[in-house]
């Protein structure tokens, strides 16, 4: 088990002085070089791990081991991979892609696709849509101080999918805004639940991936080498949420993470000159 390591006070947010934890990731595996950009992921039931791949890459899901060889691929019918960021699924066993990468905040497109329980057991399985806007974002791009609105991160939690932006200001401002839309196929503007303030440093506090615990007692929103533990909140609000901020010293783009069980994270990284490619297990102390 991971032993967090308390190592300094970071930063202060709401009042309330944040404590930052030194944490080590366990390397379960390697995925094969045909999954360089693996940017979502989410566990089923039965406990089967899926992943996909950001822009640029097949429209396609894979099923993969605990040691990162895949085991199966699907592809999307009706579903464009222009930058899918992140996977989860309800507990109904619908999953939802979220192609919602909108790095330069100029994308008017942005979709959830919403792949039935059913399909899954499909060779192509056909996705349903589910489109949505920003209410506050007016300009396609925005001024560079109101760069709030490319995703990275989302789960679904009570008939909705909750949605983290992932934060892109200059001079940096380090919130990241919540959004919610239901889990239905249609047309919707999102709902603006609130703002909050991860940490001040543009390198480390952006939201990459999120997940909620299967007792929806704790959320994991993960950044470039940090993952931020938000609890004590009371759903659909979350900006009042109680957070720890963990270290997990490494230099690799880690983009994604989802909850195995309640106690235990899994962490997959991109391939960058620092390495990565791989997949990761860190238990929560």
């Amino acid at each position: 088990m991971n032993k967090l390591v308390l190592i300094s006070l970071l930063i202060v947010a709401q009042g309330c002085a944040q404590k930052t934890y030194l944490g080590k990731l366990d390397e379960l595996g390697k995925f094969p070089s045909k999954l360089k950009e693996v940017s979502g992921m989410e566990i089923t039931k039965d406990g089967e791990i899926w992943v996909i791949e950001d822009s640029g890459n097949k429209d396609k899901i894979y099923r993969v081991a605990k040691d990162g060889d895949i085991k199966e691929s699907l592809k999307i019918d009706h579903a464009k991979n222009k930058d899918w960021e992140d996977l989860t699924m309800d507990n109904d066993g619908n999953l939802y892609i979220g192609d919602f990468g909108n790095n330069d905040n100029e994308r008017e497109d942005l979709v959830i696709y919403k792949i039935p329980e059913d399909e899954m057991d499909k060779k192509e399985p056909n996705a349903d849509k589910i489109e949505f806007k920003y209410p506050q974002q007016n300009d396609f791009p925005p001024q560079k101080d109101s760069l709030y609105f490319d995703t990275e991160g989302f789960f679904h939690l009570n008939d909705h999918l909750y949605i983290f932006t992932k934060n892109r200001t200059r001079p940096y401002s380090g919130k990241t805004l919540i959004y919610r839309v239901p889990d239905e196929e249609g047309a919707y503007e999102a709902e603006f639940l609130g703002s909050l303030f991860l940490c001040a440093d543009q390198d480390h506090c952006s939201v990459t991936s999120a997940d909620i615990a299967p007792d929806g007692k704790t959320i994991a929103l993960l950044s470039y080498g940090f993952v931020f533990l938000l609890s004590d909140f009371q759903a659909p609000d979350f900006t009042k949420s109680s957070i720890k901020i963990i270290d997990l010293n490494t230099d690799t783009q880690i983009e994604s993470v989802c909850f195995l069980g309640n106690g235990t994270l899994l962490i997959a990284d991109e391939q960058n000159k620092y390495g990565g490619r791989k997949l990761y297990e860190f238990i929560l102390d």
